[in-house]
């Protein structure tokens, strides 16, 4: 453990207050209690912290024996990118199939029902909605986590999704500003660059930002992204131009005029701390107007909570950070954890009324963190696309099928330990389903088989069987392994069933294709009861 003997004890909490660190296992460890004791007063929770809805009630109200009104963020968008349900799959479609569905009213009410869950839990902050405009169909890290291409779809889905959580008593965190939809690089792994202007930006990038903070969202996340138009050599997060100049500045002064919170994206992601390190780029984000720093997604112990603690008061003392702006930041991160109190109560009160714009019956399940979602599944069967091929018939398979999952690599957001696709929920409806997993190490670099196939394709073959193939993909268009085996695999059974879980950008094939428009448990069910002839969507 370090100590800083300069430091003030007001500073010293202060520096705490901004932190929102991670932690192993599904209680507190005594240190973030001790923490929490001592100025700390916000936690991230990611799936790692959760097994049960119980559990995580448990969890929390541990923190808050400590501190009352300490803010217990997650990461929960629905969809692809889950924490409650990082080990079933999620019971709601994500962003896209919000977006594809473009029913505000259902949105709001995923949104509810959402966050109370998550408030049930005692989880009062989340990392969520995705405000980004996927306006790049290659984005390998935002993707279905987007309403869509849009400007205008996405920004009032947004305002949707952020009335829907608040109106549950959970803050809004809206992402990741200025927009990382137009990116070709996940920032986990480096850092992305726009190469748009200024007015791309204002009628594209941050339409849906503007909405979320006129509609009163409690906190905007930043991005780890540079944008050349707005400052050239400072990524989004470390940009006093991006923070200062152009989301906090009035609408007067040209900028979006939020006065909520600013957190940051990850600091442990590469394309901070691998060009910054991770203490040099947090007192650079706290200086540049961030109010609290999101780091625990890969760290997660008490020695770093210490090291930036003690970084941010030496950079007040050595002048690098102002004692002000630190301060400013800290009340900030106070004052929405008050907020979240006060409006948790007034959602408890209100959980027996029907909530303005939210359909009756949303709040179901609120007593709990998990399990089926009446308004989830509504809402993945109407995101469904269904098309028929040009020689297939929309007959139900009677017989079990032979599922083959061609799984990229997961991104670091969504993670690699959700399961995903429809062989589970096919099995459930037609017994004796049998599946396999094909990834792109398993194709043979020295081109197609013999027979004119891809040797992904022939392991597909031979090991279907005379079994119906239903194939499942995933952004099919972003890899070309996947594209290769596909074509080849429906050259050979034309009457193969595909199921596009990712963005559905490339043209559909097969005797039936359908675009899910997400990989979350729900949709996979949705998918299932179309093939095997219990839905009657698209």
């Amino acid at each position: 453990m370090t100590t800083l003997a300069t430091g003030t004890e007001s500073l010293t909490r202060d520096a705490l207050t901004v932190l929102q660190p991670g932690f192993t296992g599904t209680s507190a460890p005594g240190w973030l209690l001790r923490q929490l004791s001592e100025g700390l007063t916000s936690v991230g929770l990611f799936g790692r912290n959760i097994e049960s809805p119980e559990q995580l009630a448990a969890l929390t109200a541990q923190l808050r024996e400590v501190r009352p009104e300490v803010l217990v963020a997650i990461d929960e968008e629905g969809g692809d990118v889950t924490r409650l349900e990082a080990r079933t799959g999620s019971s709601f479609p994500g962003n896209l199939a919000l977006g594809q569905v473009d029913d505000v009213d259902l949105t709001r009410a995923v949104a509810y029902e959402l966050g109370s869950r998550l408030a049930a839990c005692g989880v009062n902050l989340n990392w969520a909605p995705s405000a980004d405009v996927n306006s790049n169909a290659d984005n390998p890290v935002i993707g279905v986590r987007s309403f869509g291409d849009d400007p205008g779809l996405v920004a009032r889905h947004t305002v949707a999704y952020v009335e829907g959580l608040q109106a549950a008593g959970v803050a809004a965190c809206v992402k990741h500003f200025p927009g990382h939809g137009d990116t070709a690089v996940d920032s986990h792994h480096a850092l992305p660059r726009i190469d748009a202007d200024m007015a791309t930006l204002r009628e594209r990038e941050l339409v849906p930002f503007q909405a979320a903070i006129d509609a009163g969202a409690k906190g905007v996340m930043s991005a780890h992204i540079l944008l050349p138009a707005l400052d050239a050599s400072l990524p989004g997060t470390l940009s006093p131009a991006a923070l200062m100049g152009l989301l906090r500045a009035s609408q007067e002064e040209g900028g979006l005029g939020h006065t909520g919170l600013i957190v940051t994206d990850g600091m442990e992601m590469q394309a901070i701390s691998g060009t910054y390190g991770l203490e040099r780029g947090s007192v650079l984000a706290v200086a540049a107007g961030a109010d609290a720093l999101c780091v625990g997604g890969g760290l997660a112990d008490e020695e770093t909570v210490l090291r930036l603690r003690d970084a941010l008061v030496r950079a007040v003392h050595d002048g690098e950070l102002t004692e002000q702006r630190l301060a400013d930041a800290a009340s900030r991160v106070r004052a929405l954890a008050s907020w979240t109190r006060s409006a948790g109560t007034a959602a408890r009160e209100e959980a027996h009324n029907t909530s303005p714009g939210i359909s009756p019956g949303a709040s179901a399940g609120a007593s709990e963190c998990s399990g089926t979602s009446g308004t989830g599944l509504e809402a993945a069967r109407r995101a469904l696309r269904v098309t028929v091929g040009p020689r297939g018939r929309r007959e139900p398979l009677t017989a079990p099928p032979f599922v083959a999952s061609f799984t990229p690599a997961a991104n670091i957001a969504v993670g690699g330990e959700t399961p995903w696709g429809v062989a589970a929920e096919l099995a459930r409806l037609l017994p004796g389903t049998v599946t396999a997993t094909y990834g792109p190490g398993e194709e043979d670099p020295a081109g197609p088989a013999t027979d004119g196939t891809s040797q992904l394709a022939a392991s597909v073959l031979a090991d279907a069987g005379d079994r119906r193939i239903v194939a499942v993909v995933r952004d099919v268009h972003r890899h070309p392994w996947m594209a290769g085996a596909l074509d080849a695999l429906l050259a050979a059974r034309p009457e193969t069933v595909v199921v596009e879980m990712g963005v559905p950008q490339a043209p559909p094939g097969g005797a039936l294709h359908i675009a899910t428009h997400g990989a979350a448990r729900v949709c996979g069910r949705a998918a299932a009861e179309v093939i095997a002839g219990e839905g009657t969507h698209g």
